[in-house]
């Protein structure tokens, strides 16, 4: 993400504005929609990783595909 400093300093100025209670909601919610994007990451490199490779991962349904996906250790959570 390309951030600009101007951004930065517009959310500064937000924040400062905020109760302490709020600034603690903000934090907390950044904190889950980074969590998000780095599970959403995982799960395109495992998919693209399955794609490039369908002959070793054999399932009778799809959700035993999703779920030989998500299983895969050698990807890290």
């Amino acid at each position: 993400m390309n951030t600009t400093v101007d951004e930065i300093e517009h959310l500064k100025d937000i924040l400062s504005q905020l109760p302490e209670s709020a600034v603690r909601e903000v934090k907390d919610f950044a904190a889950y929609l980074a969590d998000r994007e780095r599970r959403r990451k995982a799960l395109v490199e495992r998919v693209l990783k399955a794609e490039q490779n369908p002959e070793t991962i054999r399932c009778a349904s799809q959700e035993e595909f999703i779920q030989a996906i998500m299983s895969a250790d050698d990807v890290e959570d």
